[in-house]
């Protein structure tokens, strides 16, 4: 059977309610159903923390058979920065006449010694919560006596933003506005599960298939994909962030396991093209590069896996200005995280998932993060006894 856009199988929509409707969601668990080969199983990686959620809030995994098992990745930049970085961002706000300005993801993420820019700001620094880039060039003008930084974060959803950030700052001539770039790239890091199953302590995950993150393809398109299907035979499906969108990303990618393809498939036509933005990759790339070696918590040092701020725009790099050096420090003996970012571990196999670690006491930045899995874990599936085997 030829599989169909959603928005082409259901009639016209104008309102999000139409991509979680439960008469739709039903139907479409019915055919997953029979479409299972019920003698294998089906082990599909969701990449990003918004599917994560969306599947934990809608009930994703009660309407699936129980041989097609899903896989939360580590796709949540907050999750995957590095204690280091994080420990460089805390001493830089806490330098005189520095103001740190970031998302608001960051703020509460704990650093080493259960540090954090939340108590940093406590302890006097000023450190500001930021909801788009912009803001941090609207605080530069306003105190040109103090040096202001935006701490950048996030894969290719928000760098094209940042780029915007220094172009604008660059046209304007600001002289007290750089840029901490902990900007990471999505494939790297889906080389890295491919290519290394044996994850040290943390074990082992197999993975048949990726759900991929829609807001990312937005950007980069569907193509740099296509590498992964073809040289280690692993079919992508990139899919929207609602109920139904990552139901039908399921059924694709099980279509193609029963048949033995292995391609790049497009759930999200309604925002995501072969080719992406164009203007925003021209806008990335004539502001950032490619760092040789960069550290995710949980997946070690990557080749070609950050981005970093290009001479030409030197005079807006943070790292540069403010000569900025990464201490490392050991993880939290007591955290899973990193083993929970690689999809090893499940938030509830933690010793300290929702008794010494909760949202409002995190001790990983898994359980902090918006988008981060044993958030969504805690908030919709809290009892370690209700969590999927």
């Amino acid at each position: 059977m030829k599989l169909r856009p959603i928005c082409e199988c259901l009639p016209p929509m104008r309102y999000i309610r139409a991509f979680r409707e439960g008469g739709a969601a039903a139907a479409l668990s019915e055919l997953i159903r029979a479409e299972a080969d019920p003698s294998r199983d089906y082990q599909l990686m969701e990449f990003c923390g918004g599917h994560t959620h969306a599947i934990f809030r809608y009930g994703v995994e009660d309407l699936l058979p129980p041989n097609v098992r899903l896989i939360h990745g580590p796709g949540c930049p907050v999750c995957v920065l590095a204690v280091p970085r994080l420990d460089a961002a805390i001493k830089l706000a806490l330098e005189p006449n520095v103001t740190l300005v970031s998302y608001g993801d960051m703020m509460r993420v704990p650093a080493s010694r259960r540090r954090s820019l939340l108590k940093a700001r406590a302890m006097g620094a000023d450190v500001r919560m930021a909801y788009s880039a912009l803001e941090a060039l609207d605080i530069a003008i306003a105190q040109p006596d103090r040096q202001v930084v935006f701490f950048a974060i996030g894969f290719e959803t928000t760098t094209p933003a940042t780029a915007h950030l220094i172009h604008e700052a660059c046209r304007l001539g600001l002289d007290n506005l750089t840029v901490y770039s902990n900007h990471v790239v999505t494939p790297a890091a889906i080389q890295s599960i491919l290519d290394s199953p044996e994850v040290r302590e943390w074990g082992q995950v197999r993975v048949d298939g990726f759900i991929g993150p829609s807001h990312v393809s937005a950007v980069i398109g569907s193509r740099p994909y296509e590498y992964f299907a073809q040289e280690y035979q692993k079919p992508v499906v990139i899919a929207g962030f609602e109920p139904l969108d990552v139901m039908q990303a399921i059924r694709m990618l099980i279509a193609q396991l029963n048949s033995g393809r292995a391609s790049v498939e497009n759930q999200f036509t309604r925002g995501v093209t072969r080719e992406g933005n164009r203007k925003a990759q021209r806008m990335v790339a004539d502001v950032f590069e490619l760092r040789p070696n960069f550290e995710w918590r949980g997946l070690g040092k990557l080749p070609y896996s950050g981005l970093r701020i290009k001479s030409a725009y030197s005079k807006f790099d943070a790292e540069r200005r403010f000569q900025i050096e990464e201490v490392a420090v050991p993880e939290n003996a007591a955290c899973q995280c990193p083993a929970i970012i690689r999809g090893v571990k499940k938030p509830t196999d933690c010793k300290i998932f929702g008794t010494a670690c909760t949202p409002r006491s995190p001790i990983g930045s898994c359980m902090v993060s918006a988008e981060g899995a044993c958030a969504a874990y805690y908030k919709y599936r809290r009892s370690p006894e209700r969590a999927p085997a």
